[in-house]
């Protein structure tokens, strides 16, 4: 448990409370705790008795209560039982905030996104006071673009159902091996649905075992080896397990790993060698089946060395083999270079992350709390800022083993303006610029505040370069090329965003980065220990844009590093 935690809970808990249309008092005494816990600089392990906070009460001091002893809210749970589940996709809907919503919901019972389509057709949510025509027309043109969007799930919304399988696969004893395939093992920034490959030797139980442990929606096809279903997690989610002898997993989950040209490609390098692979095995010359103990073992059978699942894509990848040994892989991180504390709207205290930084036995870190300009994060002024840098150096006198860089995530403002004067700037190791504000201004303004920053000495780096969300927004639209050009101009690191939110850059940029040798650091931005282990999956992207280990600046030693941001 951890402040992030609680302050999402009891966010939640404020908005179905406003869905429900409950007091707004009640309501904003949520909002108020949960801003209580973001504003205190202390982690959670750092205060002795959170619910005596400042701005939590009764009500929401049981709650957090009730969240550290048991890590469930019961609260929570009767709202999202109270609430109608098609009120909660609304909220995606640009110009819809709990309160119209709620007030769509009691006065004309729209419960669901096309029970609302259907009042924009008959005109009736123009006739509520505080919408009209205009509302109405907006509505239903916001409707008809979420309708359009492809039927694909962001990364960060499978991964919460991917870690609630291997739970449960983990814990069934006639499971042998088990392991998520598809596009998700790929790394693909979407995917359509889940793929899931079990090896067992009692099928029939295992899948009564997974239907039963899963909150199954509905069941698309069920045999001996195969069963699809939809599962209820943030979205409903369509899965495939397919479940196979021991001796088959290999094969079968490199088969269903693809990609379709992946396999294509292998399939016909065992023509060439007179074999055939299905997902059962390799059907040799004389008709027998080989199957394997690992992937390893597979590939080394076609005189490969192992393909990462990342780079398994466009089938090109068989020929790329002499460059695999140059690929970032997570084993060569030595430092991370964006993550937050609490002193501005982090979970953990800067002696935690410094912790949890060297668990990971990196050989550096940087902090890069906000800045002023983003309240809403708790940004730290100029004075905060440098008391934060002092304590820093201080603590890199305790700490031998990892070197602790002062830094901070600067906006570039909306007047292409920065957050800080040069004279703060230079007192720090390493600044980070970004914009958090006003997306919607043309490319030409983006583009003047992108200039800003690359121009300013004292910047090192420009962090999610192009502020997309995956599967919800495309961000602020800049002219990426030209961006990389200054940076190479400028001598500046461009961030490849780890945090699955993000993956920013996407990976026709990482690959026009790295011809263009611009320098791209991978980073977790994190703002708990636990996303520190976004690592991965940032470091698994940026293979599939071949990214090479020498271009990742935070795979270089401490010296290397220290001697390019003194140049």
């Amino acid at each position: 448990m951890n402040k992030k935690i609680i302050i999402r809970t009891l966010e939640k808990i404020a908005l179905y409370m406003e869905l429900k249309g409950e007091n707004p008092f009640k309501v904003s005494a949520f909002r108020k705790a949960a801003q209580a816990l973001e504003l205190d600089p202390r982690s959670l392990a750092e205060m002795d008795d959170v619910t005596k906070l400042k701005g939590i009460g009764k009500g929401t001091g049981d709650v957090i209560t009730e969240l550290m002893d048991s890590g469930k809210s019961s609260v929570l749970e009767e709202l999202q039982a109270e609430v109608p589940k098609g009120l909660v996709p609304l909220m995606k809907l640009q110009g819809l905030g709990g309160k119209k919503i709620a007030k769509l919901y009691k006065e004309l019972g729209i419960d669901s996104a096309e029970a609302l389509k259907q009042a924009c057709i008959d005109h009736t949510i123009q006739k509520l006071p505080g919408f009209g025509p205009k509302s109405e027309d907006k509505i239903l043109q916001e409707l008809m673009e979420f309708d359009s969007r492809p039927g694909r799930h962001p990364i960060w919304k499978t991964e919460e159902a991917v870690a609630t399988i291997n739970e449960v696969l983990e814990n069934i004893k006639e499971v042998s091996e088990y392991s998520v395939a598809g596009s998700y093992r790929r790394t693909k920034d979407t995917s359509k649905d889940l793929d899931f490959i079990v090896a067992t030797a009692e099928p029939a139980k295992v899948k009564d075992l997974l239907l039963a442990a899963l909150p199954v929606e509905g069941t698309i096809a069920s045999g001996t080896t195969k069963v699809s279903v939809t599962v209820e997690f943030q979205d409903p989610i369509d899965i495939d397990f397919r479940l196979v002898a021991p001796e088959e997993f290999v094969t079968a989950l490199h088969h269903f790993t693809g990609s379709k040209d992946h396999n294509v490609k292998m399939r016909q390098l065992a023509k060439s060698q007179n074999k055939k692979i299905s997902e059962y095995g390799v059907e040799q010359e004389d008709g027998t089946i080989r199957t394997f103990k690992s992937e390893e073992e597979f590939f080394q059978h076609f005189g490969l060395p192992f393909i990462p699942p990342s780079v398994r894509e466009d089938g090109r990848e068989t020929d790329r083999i002499e460059e695999l040994p140059e690929l970032v892989t997570i084993e060569d991180i030595k430092g991370d270079l964006h993550m937050h504390t609490t002193s501005s709207d982090g979970a953990n205290s800067l002696k935690e992350m410094i912790d949890a930084c060297r668990s990971k036995s990196y050989e550096y870190m940087v902090i890069t709390d906000h800045s002023q300009y983003l309240k809403v994060a708790n940004g730290l002024t100029p004075e905060r800022l440098l008391a934060q840098n002092k304590e820093i150096r201080e603590l890199n006198k305790e700490y031998k083993d990892i070197e602790i860089f002062s830094g901070t995530e600067m906006d570039i403002l909306p007047d292409a303006s920065l957050d800080f004067d040069d004279d703060i700037l230079k007192q720090l190791d390493f600044v980070i610029a970004s914009i958090h504000s006003s997306f919607q201004q043309p490319q030409e303004q983006i583009m003047e505040r992108m200039l800003t920053a690359m121009k300013n000495p004292y910047v090192h780096m420009i962090a999610h370069p192009t502020g997309r969300i995956v599967g919800q927004r495309g961000g602020y639209d800049p002219d990426v090329e030209q961006l990389l050009d200054w940076a190479k101009e400028y001598g500046k690191i461009v961030e490849l965003n780890a945090s699955p939110y993000r993956l920013d850059l996407a990976v026709e940029f990482l690959e026009m980065a790295q011809e263009k040798e611009v320098p791209v650091a991978i980073n977790t931005d994190a703002h708990a220990i636990e996303q520190l282990e976004v690592m991965a999956i940032g470091v698994r992207h940026g293979q599939k844009a071949w990214l090479k280990k020498e271009n990742v600046v935070n795979t270089w030693p401490l010296e290397k590093l220290k001697a390019y941001l003194k140049k």
